[in-house]
């Protein structure tokens, strides 16, 4: 039975914290490394026929690719706003370092055509407030068309404070139909934290601040394709999206909720293109006359 939860620390690959990538079971489109870096310490990737974006998630982080040196300034942590990033295509080979330390995110997907290197300043990245009520939430969409010049992959980062839903009504984009949906796997990375307080990316740092903090993400399936999970999760974990309808992703109350989606398929256009449960779409009705949540946006 394929697991569509990776818990933290059951990477494969002692060199990264998340290793996944199209060809594992049940994947096809995307993948997702995730490192944390002492200092000066590096990776290097061959990104064969994928393209790459290097988001620090905690701490500065220096590229070398192709001759160039790019040099991104990144975050204490990813409750503190956008980052800058970098773009990296298909067909080429890096070296990713963080000069003082920190926790790194490589999201990746197969591309068919190789776009420049690019470095996004942080500035650049839209911040979009999303929802209202209890509903709020806070997306930088910084690997999104329009954003980041790219060949398939779509890239976010969404912030849901203590006792919200996101990721609702519950929605699905496994199909192509053009103007109502779009075939993309998904990808979530989470990072949990208590409400106000610093996130956590491991077991020994939640054990120490003497707390547990958790979120729960659902995913439930159709007649012809079922998948039926609601997953506990914790700082470090992802959980695989295949198909289906996903949401909420709730943040209980005492507890600040951080993702990062990576979604590709199989399609020729690069469009994030949703379908809401016919059961749940009214509920965006609802929000037409409730204020966005004043905790947002969340910039550190």
């Amino acid at each position: 039975m394929i697991q569509w939860f990776r818990p933290a620390g059951s990477s494969p690959d002692p060199q990264w914290d998340v290793k996944i990538a199209p060809g594992d079971p049940g994947w096809e489109h995307t993948g997702l490394y995730a490192v944390t870096l002492a200092p000066d310490e590096s990776r290097t990737v061959e990104t064969g026929d994928c393209e790459w974006i290097v988001l620090p998630l905690s701490g500065a982080a220096v590229v070398d690719v192709a001759g160039e040196r790019i040099e991104l300034t990144g975050r204490p942590e990813v409750f503190a706003g956008p980052t800058d990033l970098a773009y990296i295509p298909r067909d080429s080979s890096f070296v990713v370092t963080s000069p003082a330390g920190g926790r790194i995110a490589l999201p990746f997907a197969r591309a068919a055509t190789a776009q420049p290197v690019c470095r996004v300043p942080a500035a650049a990245v839209p911040v979009e407030l999303r929802g209202a009520g209890s509903c709020s939430r806070q997306v930088n969409n910084f690997g999104t068309p329009g954003v980041l010049q790219a060949d398939s992959i779509i890239a976010c980062e969404v912030i849901t404070p203590a006792g919200n839903w996101s990721s609702y009504p519950p929605h699905k984009h496994d199909e192509d139909r053009p103007g109502c949906e779009s075939a993309l796997e998904e990808i979530y990375y989470l990072e949990i934290r208590s409400a106000g307080g610093a996130s956590g990316a491991g077991v020994a740092d939640r054990v120490d601040r003497g707390a547990d903090p958790i979120g729960y993400l659902r995913n439930y399936g159709t007649t012809d394709r079922p998948i039926d999970t609601l997953q506990e999760v914790r700082s470090g974990d992802v959980v695989l999206i295949p198909h289906g309808w996903h949401g909420p992703a709730m943040a209980p109350p005492g507890y600040d909720m951080y993702y990062l989606n990576v979604m590709a398929g199989p399609g020729a256009e690069r469009a994030w293109v949703i379908c809401d449960d016919p059961a749940h779409a009214w509920v965006r009705g609802t929000w037409l006359d409730q204020p966005v949540d004043p905790r947002l946006p969340m910039r550190g």
